[in-house]
Formats: C-alpha cells, sequence, structure tokens
C-alpha cells in the first residue's frame, strides 16, 4: 500500500513530465494556431475584440445567431399542473418529479399505479 509520501514523489514527477512534455510541444503548437489564423484571416484584434459578434460583417465571416427565446405566454414555469394520480386518502400528484410515498408504497405492496390514476374528466 502506498502512503501519502509516495504519492506525492509520484505527482511530483507527473508534474515535471507534463511541463517537459508542454514544453516540447509549445513551439509547434503555437506554429498550428498561426497557420489556422492564417488560413481564416483572423487577426490579433480579432481575438481581443469583446463582443462575440463583433467585426464579423467586416471580415467576411458569419456573425453568431442567439437562439428565439420563447414568448413568455407559452412558458409555463410555475403554472400547476392537474393532478394524474389520486391516493385513498384524497393525496394527490401530477406525475412529474419524484412519486410520493404514499403512492410508491402502494406499488411496493402490489397495487399498480394506474389504479390511482384520475380520468380526465375528474381532474379538479
Amino acid at each position: 500500500m502506498t502512503n501519502l509520501i509516495d504519492i506525492q514523489g509520484q505527482i511530483e514527477k507527473l508534474q515535471k513530465q507534463a511541463a517537459e512534455i508542454k514544453s516540447k510541444e509549445f513551439a509547434a503548437t503555437v506554429r498550428d494556431i498561426q497557420a489556422k489564423m492564417a488560413a481564416f484571416g483572423i487577426t490579433m484584434k480579432d481575438l481581443q475584440s469583446r463582443k462575440a459578434g463583433k467585426g464579423a460583417a467586416k471580415t467576411g465571416r458569419p456573425a453568431k445567431v442567439k437562439a428565439a427565446k420563447a414568448p413568455k405566454a407559452a412558458r409555463k414555469a410555475g403554472q400547476p399542473v392537474a393532478a394524474k394520480y389520486r391516493g385513498p386518502n384524497g393525496e394527490t400528484w401530477s406525475g412529474r418529479g419524484l412519486t410520493p410515498k404514499w403512492l410508491a408504497s402502494l406499488v411496493a405492496q402490489g397495487q399498480s399505479k394506474a389504479s390511482f390514476a384520475v380520468a380526465n374528466s375528474a381532474a379538479p
């Protein structure tokens, strides 16, 4: 079994190896980035711009398009949902989220979940 000192020694050794690999690959990575910048016409100004779409129209690159949000009327967050299941003591559950304890215990006793389903016309 390894102890803390052995593990710390391994960590130090691996960090040195990572630093060596990084230093070896650094120059090649910079050359690769420079080649891609030249191929796509990317300038330092493009990289330093703070706005996402800034300068996109000038260089011919397509601007980023944000996804359209649903209208507020279409969002239903926070609105109550009709009950789909009703227990023997009047408990209700919409069928969303975790199964309530009363239904889980009845199903564990061998009863079916469908036997507690509320008919669409009888929903409150």
